[in-house]
């Protein structure tokens, strides 16, 4: 097939118009920016649903998009899996940690896990499991990135990729240096409106050229896969060994249990000035959320219907160009740029979401509070994210560039995987363990996280995968070696249960307990008594 896909030419200008209108945005949301709380939490200013349409921007990435569309189209019901299990785990965060982080916190989720610890241990831990959990879900987007303009601009070769990834990263990186959390925040309301719209606009479509008829649509794309009636059985990817399916439970726990424990989501809890609107947050951001995924299951048979399996896979940005060339196939040329800056979009300001969070972890967590003690200029704070922005920016343009070409919905349940086992474990013991304590919230996120990053680094996805027929390339990061051992591709079914034996076993072997800090957080967490610009919510 053709390695260009409709007019470059016209695909860029629409995206540069996006662009324009965002960085108007940033800069009128940057005057505004004039305390910590400002930079760290748009001053607490948004309302609840606000702030729930600012989480579905920043939850519905690339993975969402053009990663579950992707699977959906070649692996059918098994790609739908990954909506559940995205949509499934804003139930745990809802229920479990929404409103107790809002009222224990203040920026970070470090705030919380050492309200009752000794502060300098548990704020280095928690500032490099953030940092952890936001690089490796950084990949993912930049991968998307790399992919999308692949099929866009027909930048076949990966030095041209590069440098794509390359302008995405300093673009991002100008967002958080300029906006801070005011501006990414408005980034992500208007990405989150615009991708809803367009995939609601693109599901009409599809089904309008079925006879709004489901099973017509399902049997077309069963028909356009050559008859493969698997793509309407469940364990159709997944089924097929005993180490597959292991992988499949691995994969469904590092979903459900991932999204409350990472950093980027939790810090959007902070922008809001109750606890009842953190509740808000979370049940308008499940309200969209939900929509989007029900609208990517028409939108993945869409695309293997209407353009099927094997010039999927045979496009420049393989597996994540299903919903692009769904897009082109459908409204021709102007359709296509309209959904690849929407795209683009969702990258852009999911990669500043992680970005701000990363950068706000290691300034207020270990330049503020670990190496300053506490004694620093609100100011220096914010000149320290500032340079930290730049240098994570820098880390993520280079792993984007390695990462490139592989699915995003599956790195980003990497860094799912890598959340659930470092940072839930000990988010749950903090809140709800009256015993835990310093040595075990240490135990914990160093012991889950070492497990995960170990077992991912050795894992088929890092080497020793065949080559796909498609592209003559390795399906894994790493091309022409094999150091793997471990046999599954996600972690999550060795990490995660990990992170709580380590915890556990951290706080047997320590004395230390603070009852009278339990005792206040009980409290707070509860009530929001004492939490910066905290009312109790009735």
């Amino acid at each position: 097939m053709d390695t260009e896909i409709g007019s470059p030419a016209v695909n860029i200008t629409i995206f540069a118009i996006f662009v324009a209108i965002t960085l108007v945005i940033v800069l009128r949301a940057s005057k505004n920016n004039r305390t910590a709380a400002d930079y760290y939490a748009g001053g607490r200013a948004f309302t609840g649903q606000q702030n729930g349409i600012a989480i579905a921007g920043d939850y519905l990435s690339a993975a969402s998009f053009l990663g579950i569309a992707g699977a959906i189209a070649i692996y059918g019901y098994d790609g739908f899996l990954y909506s559940i299990g995205f949509l499934v785990a804003w139930l745990v965060a809802l229920l479990l940690v929404a409103e107790l982080l809002r009222n224990t916190g203040r920026f970070t989720m470090a705030d919380v896990l050492s309200f009752r610890m000794r502060q300098r241990p548990v704020r280095t831990a928690a500032a490099t499991s953030t940092l952890a959990v936001s690089f490796f879900y950084l990949l993912a987007q930049m991968a998307g990135a790399g992919g999308l303009v692949a099929l866009l601009l027909g930048v076949t070769d990966r030095g041209g990729q590069g440098v794509v990834i390359g302008v995405v990263g300093a673009l991002m990186v100008f967002y958080v240096l300029v906006g801070g959390m005011k501006g990414t925040t408005w980034v992500q309301i208007i990405k989150a409106i615009l991708l809803i719209t367009g995939a609601f606009v693109m599901t009409i479509w599809v089904l309008a050229q079925h006879d709004f008829n489901l099973s017509q649509l399902l049997g077309a794309a069963v028909d356009s896969a050559g008859g493969a009636a698997g793509l309407l059985d469940p364990m159709n990817q997944y089924g097929a060994t005993d180490t597959s399916k292991l992988d499949f439970i691995s994969l469904a726990l590092a979903l459900v249990l991932g999204t409350a424990g990472l950093p980027h989501v939790l810090m959007r809890f902070y922008t809001v000035p109750t606890a009842r609107d953190a509740r808000h947050s979370v049940t308008w951001a499940i309200a969209l959320i939900g929509l989007f995924y029900l609208l990517t299951l028409v939108l993945g048979y869409g695309a293997g219907a209407l353009v099927g399996p094997e010039e999927i896979l045979g496009a420049p940005g393989g597996v994540n160009s299903a919903a692009p060339l769904l897009a082109f196939e459908l409204g021709g040329t102007i359709l296509l740029g309209i959904i690849a800056a929407v795209a683009f979009a969702t990258i852009l300001a999911v990669v500043a979401g992680l970005t701000i969070t990363a950068s706000a972890s290691f300034a207020h967590d270990v330049y503020a509070n670990v190496i300053k003690k506490g004694e620093v200029a609100a100011n220096d704070e914010v000149r320290v994210a500032r340079l930290t922005a730049v240098v994570i920016g820098a880390v993520a343009i280079v792993g984007g560039i390695l990462a490139n070409g592989q699915n995003v919905a599956f790195l980003v349940a990497l860094a799912f995987a890598v959340a659930a086992s470092a940072n839930l474990p000990v988010i749950l013991y903090s809140l709800f363990w009256r015993r835990f304590n310093t040595s075990g919230a240490v135990w914990s996120i160093y012991g889950g996280l070492l497990t995960a990053v170990t077992l991912i680094v050795f894992s088929p996805v890092v080497s020793g995968k065949p080559e796909n027929p498609e592209t003559g390339r390795s399906l894994s990061m790493i091309q022409d070696v094999d150091f793997h051992w471990f046999p599954l591709d996600n972690p999550g079914i060795i990490s995660i249960p990990a992170g709580f034996l380590f915890g556990f076993i951290g706080t047997r072997l320590s004395k230390e307990y603070n009852k009278a800090k339990y005792a206040e957080m009980e409290v707070r967490s509860l009530s929001g008594a004492g939490a910066e610009k905290a009312t109790v919510a009735h």
